[in-house]
């Protein structure tokens, strides 16, 4: 499967890129919301990690995108933010089928929750495409 991850912590996005490539899933990592804007189009990936406060072009507008273009619109889209869970309904009526608050998330320890997460909305996106988890 193919992820594309847009974050903009090199941190971040290294120890997500080596979690999912041990997984088994190939990876595209970009730095910014344009970047990943672009990226999404031209690979149209499997499923795709977004950052919400990203350089270039916010994670909420890079969403909006997404999900109003016909090519992109049946990706998952999985949402990382620093911000507070209570943003989570917001987040998944504007689109995104899963979000996990980054002080949560423990990728050393047990990434696995994270890519269980990527696995299963490909999965459901499979078995019922356009569906958000």
């Amino acid at each position: 499967m193919t992820i594309l991850v847009i974050e903009d912590s090199r941190f971040l996005r290294f120890a997500l890129e080596k979690m999912l490539v041990k997984a088994g899933h190939h990876v595209i990592a970009v730095g910014n919301g344009q970047e990943g804007l672009r990226q999404a189009q031209e690979t149209r990936p499997d499923v795709i990690l977004l950052d919400m406060m990203l350089p270039t072009l916010e994670g909420t507008e890079v969403l909006r995108h997404l999900k109003r273009n016909p090519l992109t619109q049946p990706i998952p889209v999985i949402v990382l933010s620093s911000l507070s869970q209570r943003n989570e309904e917001k987040l998944k009526m504007a689109g995104a089928a899963a979000y996990f608050e980054k002080s949560k998330l423990n990728l050393e320890e047990d990434g696995s929750v994270l890519v269980d997460a990527v696995e299963h909305v490909r999965a459901d996106q499979i078995a019922s495409p356009g569906a958000v988890v």
